[in-house]
């Protein structure tokens, strides 16, 4: 069945890029990914797959994150003036939003998941033409926010390998089920697609990222090394304000508590056992240079090689919170806000992926793994399915990178896409 796939990718690399500038064009922060998922739901609907919206998509108790009842109105309206219909949006009111697209052949055979994450990043765009998207008119439409980690590729990936099944499931077995993911950034999604169900029972999971590393066009790495576990924090401290000149003794001061904690996390001694992170990356206090600061507002992360390592990371940091509170006489309320787990590529697939892509034109290099040394919840999905005895694999997918993750004028060669699909439709093929 090979046969012909890459001259099938051939006849689809200008709808890939299509794709792709579209779905650059409505970049949405996670859970409020209206105009996206409407758009992929559009894409899927005459392929033959069941589709699955709203709150069928995700376990609502188990979402990190969830943004205020307000910010998701906003955007929710904002779905509506960029012409997603009324009815459509009702479906994922409150932040449900993602699709599963389930084909089933008819044929015995395995039951494969594959994850597409589809959110962007609260991120102002380049608007020079040195920026691709700037230059050729298919910069973000919704300003402030922008795909700056690849996830309109991962997302037009998803549509591709859709069109592959649906179009060869005369030709394959079993049953297919396609998660495209909300709320990837933060991670924040993925544990309440697992706690909805949509991974048991599942045989092989496949995933994969554009980049991480630049590499030509062509690059395949069979798996991830170092997916660090992660645990993302937010922390209040809560104090007295009062005049600081006529009444300093009276105040409260979150502001120097705040200010004691973000020290203090920064020194937790780092496990002896491997590899360990921790980042403060926002700090907000006081509203005046004559008043004591009554409140202090924190955004940090823990990571870990291992899940428990991550686990020590954040006992110590939630530690540092409650010390800090005490020595100023502030109180302190944090929450847990997005978690991953560490996850490692099966051995199966390092053998099989090689094997598989042999034969396809797009791919000319093929390494074992990659060390990552970041962090994708993804790891839920990876780690439910190997738990049940399924085997689970993340590929990277190389590209020459414009400029790093999450920056402003990042972007990747549109020619990875191809690469990508052919990879997913190579593996498939080759049950």
């Amino acid at each position: 069945m090979g046969n012909g796939i890459d001259e099938w990718i051939a006849s689809k690399e200008e709808m890939l890029k299509t794709w792709r500038r579209e779905l650059h064009q409505i970049a949405e922060v996670g859970f409020c990914e209206y105009e996206t998922t409407y758009y992929i739901v559009q894409q899927l609907a005459e392929l033959g797959f069941t589709l699955h919206t709203g709150q069928a998509v995700m376990e609502g108790d188990a979402r990190f994150g969830v943004p205020s009842a307000d910010e998701l109105a906003a955007h929710e309206q904002r779905a509506r003036d960029n012409g997603v219909p009324a009815d459509f949006l009702a479906g994922m009111s409150g932040g449900f939003t993602g699709v599963v697209a389930v084909l089933d052949t008819g044929k015995a055979g395995k039951h494969t998941a594959m994850r597409f994450d589809i959110d962007a990043l609260p991120i102002l765009e380049e608007a020079d033409a040195v920026h691709l998207p700037a230059k050729e008119g298919f910069r973000s439409r919704n300003e402030g926010m922008m795909h700056a980690c690849g996830h309109d590729g991962h997302a037009t990936i998803g549509l591709g390998i859709a069109h592959f099944i649906a179009e060869r499931k005369e030709e394959l077995k079993g049953t297919y089920t396609l998660i495209f993911q909300p709320a990837e950034e933060g991670s924040r999604g993925a544990n309440a697609v697992v706690k909805k169900g949509w991974l048991d029972g599942v045989d092989q999971f496949l995933s994969g990222h554009l980049g991480i590393r630049p590499n030509p066009v062509g690059t395949l790495y069979s798996g991830s090394t170092h997916i660090l576990a992660t645990t993302k924090i937010d922390a209040s401290f809560t104090g007295k304000t009062a005049h600081a000149g006529m009444e300093p003794h009276v105040g409260k001061n979150a502001l120097l508590a705040a200010s004691s904690a973000v020290l203090n996390l920064h020194s937790i001694a780092p496990h002896g056992e491997g590899a360990t992170r921790l980042n403060v990356g926002r700090f907000e206090a006081g509203s005046g240079r004559n008043i004591v600061p009554g409140d202090a507002f924190l955004q940090f992360e823990t990571r870990g090689i291992t899940t428990e390592q991550n686990h020590y990371m954040k006992e110590e940091a939630v530690r540092r919170l409650e010390g800090a509170a005490l020595m100023y006489d502030v109180a302190i309320d944090y929450a847990i806000v997005g978690e991953g787990l560490a996850a490692e590529t099966d051995a199966y697939f390092l053998e099989k992926i090689p094997k598989a892509t042999a034969s396809s034109h797009y791919i000319t290099d093929v390494h074992d793994r990659m060390e990552v040394n970041g962090s994708e919840d993804v790891t839920y999905m990876m780690q439910h399915v190997q738990e049940q005895g399924g085997l689970a694999c993340y590929m990277i997918f190389g590209t020459p990178l414009a400029a790093g993750h999450h920056h402003k004028r990042f972007d990747w060669d549109e020619g990875a896409l191809a690469v990508a699909v052919s990879a997913l439709a190579h593996i498939l093929a080759h049950e």
